[in-house]
């Protein structure tokens, strides 16, 4: 594991994450327990986790970031055995190991929390157990090579992909940090194979200067996996021509685990904007507001079925099911298919903004704001209004002065105009965190 100066080899991982699974015994931790855990990116939080799996037990990570209030809230539902933090953590040494008790494989692998912005947490227990075949393939992770996964690892996906990638006998190499030229560095000198990356950092880095991506030796880089958000066609393409079509893979698929799609850029080519198609047998169905099944083409709410059977893919703490009759469940998204079975998503069904009877899909309004050259990073949301019922509102890191009306004449043609944001909020700093995600709490709304 690389992360700054810190270079652990598989060695010290297997004696820091016996000592410390020795250390969460003694604190009461038992087989198929649930260990919630807030560290920062980095070797420890992976030595951690991995002491958890030697105890038969289920890890359970959590943002280092969260305020008091939001952490206790998320911890009274999820209930876990114990809550760990780095300053927790006894030093290398100081705890003497215990003797292994008999091996036990957690019922689940992971439990990871959700919720977002609503304040109200949920906590999404996977429903396979923590041993997998040898030759389980994990978005085209490789074996006995070199990734880096920059996110925040306490996030499904960048936890999922370390972990998987360790236990595929992978180098592993994490930021505290994003940073676009930075990620290059690391791609070019540590020899990276494969990378997880999110549309926000892949913006970032192609808002480089060219002759600034230009200078780092990338040859070895294979792929790159986006995931978590919307990607922007024109970012996209701009990322095919750079890198090239067999370099750029979408996999798309909530942490619930009821469908996983999967899409190469040379099919994205010939079906812009798809998420691809369902993988291992599990399926689709897009159901209208009646609860019918939609043909191809026709835009509703999005339903899956793992192929392991309804029910089986995982379960909710402090929350329920969003299922319809057969065992169908969404998360929440709307799309279509085509008749090929290639899914399309429009948005999130809760993000809907309806402004004078229009309706209006903020992912859409986010890909026409990112093409300017001026715009870092964005939200979009709707906010009540007396007169049209919401209207569209954008959260942009841009510099000051950076107006509706600049903006407007901006997007002139390109979105309808009954689309276009009607008010601003500038920020100085990132919209989104290094996973993609938004919290509206961070940013103060209009008065």
């Amino acid at each position: 594991m690389v992360h700054g100066r810190e270079r652990w080899s598989f060695g010290a991982l297997d004696r820091r994450s016996a000592e410390l699974a020795g250390w969460l015994r003694q604190r009461g931790a038992a087989p198929d327990d649930l260990i919630a855990f807030a560290l920062p990116n980095g070797p420890e939080f992976l030595a951690l986790t991995f002491a958890i799996y030697r105890c038969g037990a289920t890890p359970a990570p959590l943002s280092p970031k969260l305020p008091d209030s939001e952490r206790e809230a998320i911890l009274a539902t999820m209930q876990p055995r114990c809550f760990v933090t780095a300053g927790d953590l006894p030093p290398p040494g100081a705890v003497a190991s215990l003797p292994p008790p008999p091996l036990h494989v957690a019922a689940s692998w992971k439990a990871c929390t959700s919720g977002g912005s609503t304040g109200r947490p949920k906590v999404i227990v996977d429903g396979r157990a923590a041993g997998f075949a040898a030759d389980t393939d994990f978005i085209a992770i490789p074996h006995n090579s070199r990734v880096l996964v920059p996110g925040p690892l306490y996030h499904n996906a960048p936890f999922s992909a370390a972990v998987f990638a360790l236990w595929k006998g992978n180098g592993v190499v994490t930021m505290p940090r994003f940073d676009a030229a930075a990620a290059l560095d690391l791609i070019a000198s540590e020899r990276i194979e494969w990378a997880l990356m999110v549309p926000t950092m892949m913006h970032r880095i192609m808002a480089l200067p060219a002759e600034a991506r230009g200078k780092f030796d990338l040859t070895g880089w294979k792929t790159v996996v986006h995931t978590a958000a919307p990607m922007a066609p024109w970012l996209k393409n701009a990322w095919i021509d750079w890198r090239g079509a067999d370099h750029i893979w979408e996999v798309y698929g909530a942490t619930e685990g009821l469908v996983r799609c999967w899409i190469g850029g040379r099919e994205w080519l010939e079906r812009p904007g798809s998420v691809g198609r369902p993988l291992g047998g599990a399926r689709l169905r897009i159901t209208g507001p009646d609860g019918a099944a939609l043909p191809p083409g026709e835009q509703g709410e999005v339903y899956a079925k793992p192929a392991s059977g309804p029910g089986t893919s995982y379960r909710y703490i402090g929350a329920e099911r969003r299922g319809i009759a057969g065992g169908w469940e969404s998360v929440g998204d709307i799309g279509w298919v085509d008749d090929d079975g290639y899914l399309y998503l429009a948005d999130r069904k809760d993000d809907l903004i309806i402004s004078g009877g229009v309706n209006i899909w903020p992912a859409e309004v986010e890909a026409a704001l990112l093409a300017h050259p001026d715009v870092v990073s964005y939200a979009v949301y709707g906010l009540p209004d007396p007169d049209l019922g919401m209207s569209v509102h954008a959260v942009i890191e841009a510099p000051a002065g950076f107006t509706v009306e600049y903006l407007g004449s901006f997007l002139g043609e390109n979105l309808a105009r009954a689309k276009h944001p009607r008010s601003i909020t500038l920020s100085s700093e990132p919209v989104r965190d290094d996973a993609g995600k938004f919290r509206k709490p961070r940013f103060k709304e209009p008065a």
